[in-house]
């Protein structure tokens, strides 16, 4: 038996072959655990490499940590304030009811305008830190290339 699998398959050279030709098709199925490792690590230290980063800068002036704290205020004001907007209710309800009603005379364009003041300020932050962001991927942070994936590439062409 073991003779007829040899002519069969050919020379221990072949049977390797063979083998690495298998785990290339299986590697385009399912990927290298060794890889996703590996990419992974390499994510990590990017990751930490960025949070470093955070701690080099310069020990900043007692105006600077004010200004700081103070633009950190608005979110958690908000969110408190709206618990406590629920408290009032339930605590003194026709005092609370009494408070709306002074609200609902607000004109229509003054509540625009906090829309937009409200708006800005969130977009202006959020836009601020998306344009600020390192890179985190495996790929930039390393310098490296991704592999080519010949398969891949001759479909492309196709």
């Amino acid at each position: 038996m073991g003779g007829m699998i040899g002519k069969l398959i050919g020379t221990p050279a072949a049977v390797s072959a063979l083998g690495q030709a298998a785990q290339g098709v299986a590697e385009i199925f399912v990927p290298s655990a060794t890889k996703r490792m590996e990419l992974s690590a390499e994510a990590q230290m990017a990751a930490l490499r960025q949070l470093g980063e955070e701690y080099q800068h310069p020990a900043l002036s007692w105006f600077d940590r004010m200004v700081n704290g103070l633009n950190r205020l608005p979110r958690p004001c908000l969110a408190f304030g709206t618990l406590g907007l629920f408290t009032y209710a339930m605590v003194d309800p026709v005092a609370f009811a009494q408070r709306m009603v002074g609200l609902n005379a607000v004109p229509e364009p003054l509540w625009w305008l906090l829309g937009a003041i409200v708006a800005f300020y969130f977009g202006a932050r959020e836009t601020h830190y998306f344009r600020n962001r390192a890179v985190v991927s495996p790929f930039a942070a390393a310098g490296a290339v991704p592999e080519e994936n010949a398969a891949l590439e001759e479909w492309r062409r196709e």
